[in-house]
């Protein structure tokens, strides 16, 4: 059997090409401009959030999230999941943070809501939840919580456009948001990401850090005046409110996410009938068929054996190897990331152990692509093919 099923398949459609040559047929200034900005408002509109910052990564609007926690509320310690990116532990790390990990829940792959609240302290600056591969992690009673202790939630929702959680859009509850526009994910600009709030005051300091520190960058006339005010030594041009960064994206990138934001909810409705195909044609006795699915939008067929038997893992490998089904073991992330070298020194030797759920899709979970244009066939070809293991 040869499925050839690759972890993402036309995701920049010949229509966005051709929106793309249209614009630069005109030799338009490519920097960032009036698209950007355009591209940042129809984002903020579709999410229902004030204001967005269109930056060069998902792993960049971390990277500026975090470091915009760090200006305005100090030093401490975020609680962060072991199944996520890299880029969300890094970015606590960058900035001086102490990363508190929790394990996550099973049926949704997110952080165990009341594992979060036992470990929330006078030292929690903020919790920083990853939405796994479009499943939601929010529950009320953790909103709450949060709400009670004053508690910023950062949402990392770069593998969950369009999810919702009480009929709201994920990305739309915390403090910062982050999206990431990689070509795997729900919508590509090749390499994107966004960093959205409803707060003004983090929507200059994001403008400002994503592009060198420099004051000027902020929308604001007044910040930018107060900025000159307080520092008459300097030029206008010239005054760097942050040691920062340059992680700016282009006019490009800007005119390819217009052209698929068009489209996204569309797709997002048929990831969403695929991946419930599958889970229902899965055998539920090998394995995990179980998740919570309200509100979740997914990008990934999330494959779980349901007992750690290495044999059955092992065939299960080898036979998505020989119908050149494309996977990644670990699921989000490559799974738990107590077990990364860049934390070693940082936590304790073997800390990883007790995290049994994480550890689980460690070694036994994968994802596999869903795409919009993804045949029925190949998903009841699949699910015949892992049931009769």
């Amino acid at each position: 059997m040869n499925l050839n099923w690759p972890l993402m398949e036309n995701n920049i459609t010949q229509k966005d090409v051709n929106t793309l040559i249209a614009f630069l047929k005109k030799m338009p200034r490519l920097t960032q401009s009036g698209n950007v900005l355009a591209f940042e408002k129809e984002w903020s509109d579709w999410l229902g959030v004030r204001y967005s910052v269109f930056v060069n990564s998902g792993a960049s609007a971390n990277l500026i999230t975090i470091a915009a926690l760090k200006h305005l509320y100090g030093d401490g310690e975020i609680i962060v999941p072991p199944l996520t990116w890299v880029s969300d532990i890094a970015a606590v790390l960058q900035n001086g943070f102490r990363p508190v990990f929790v394990d996550i829940n099973p049926r949704n792959l997110c952080m165990d809501d009341q594992q979060v609240i036992d470990r929330l302290n006078s030292e929690t600056r903020a919790v920083f939840i990853t939405y796994v591969q479009g499943f939601n992690g929010l529950s009320r009673r953790l909103l709450q919580a949060l709400a009670q202790k004053n508690i910023p939630l950062i949402e990392d929702v770069c593998e969950s456009h369009g999810a919702t959680f009480e009929g709201k859009k994920l990305g739309s509850f915390g403090l910062i948001s982050n999206f990431s526009f990689y070509f795997a994910h729900h919508m590509s600009t090749i390499e994107g990401g966004m960093a959205c709030t409803n707060n003004e005051s983090i929507y200059e300091t994001l403008r400002i850090l994503r592009s060198h520190g420099m004051a000027r960058e902020a929308a604001s006339d007044a910040v930018k005046q107060q900025y000159i005010k307080n520092n008459p030594d300097l030029s206008p041009d010239f005054i760097f409110a942050y040691p920062a960064y340059n992680v700016r994206n282009t006019e490009m990138g800007a005119v390819l996410g217009r052209s698929q934001l068009k489209r996204l909810q569309e797709n997002n409705v048929k990831r969403n009938k695929n991946f419930r195909l599958f889970l229902e044609k899965l055998d539920s006795d090998k394995f995990r068929t179980d998740f919570d699915l309200d509100g979740s939008s997914n990008y990934a067929f999330n494959l779980v054996l349901k007992r750690s038997d290495p044999d059955f893992r092992d065939k299960v490998e080898a036979a998505m190897r020989d119908a050149r089904v494309e996977f990644r073991r670990g699921s989000s992330g490559g799974g738990n990331q107590l077990r990364q070298p860049y934390l070693k020194g940082i936590i304790a030797a073997k800390e990883y152990e007790k995290y049994p759920q994480v550890e689980h899709i460690h070694f036994y979970g994968y994802y596999i692509g869903n795409y919009p244009d993804l045949e029925e066939e190949k998903i009841l070809a699949l699910c015949n093919l892992l049931n009769a293991l």
